[in-house]
């Protein structure tokens, strides 16, 4: 068995958690399942083209990104005044990166961008809600 195969699915699986579960907290479509999801099978898509050509493929990534750009563009709905799920659109397709990174076992890159998505998810989120949503409403 190739435990290098399995740490990195796990590791796939666990980082889409992490992700999953603040999206989960703040009530959207798309929580820890998806995001789990979607990292593990960008991972596994990029394991099958090493085992099968001996080296990620240009054109599996590009069918990484293609493929969750479908799931995103079916998370964003439009409303009368406003549009959602823009922000869990680009979740997912970040976290299809780290997915792939993972696979192409450049941890250090998928750690940074995991760090980096937290720090935009909650971080930003926070200031967004307190800064900015506060501003716009008292300028209405």
């Amino acid at each position: 068995m190739d435990w290098e195969v399995v740490f990195q699915l796990t590791l796939a699986v666990f980082f889409g958690a992490l992700v999953g579960i603040e999206r989960e907290i703040k009530g959207k479509e798309a929580g820890l399942q998806t995001y789990s999801l979607v990292s593990l099978g960008s991972c596994l898509f990029v394991l099958v083209g090493l085992k099968l050509f001996g080296a990620a493929s240009g054109a599996a990534i590009l069918l990484v990104a293609t493929g969750v750009g479908f799931i995103g563009a079916g998370v964003i709905m439009h409303r009368e005044d406003h549009t959602e799920g823009i922000t869990t659109a680009a979740g997912l397709w970040c976290m299809a990166a780290i997915g792939v990174t993972i696979g192409a076992r450049l941890y250090l890159f998928s750690l940074v961008a995991l760090i980096l998505i937290s720090v935009i998810l909650i971080v930003f989120g926070m200031f967004e809600r307190k800064a900015l949503k506060t501003k716009n409403e008292k300028n209405l």
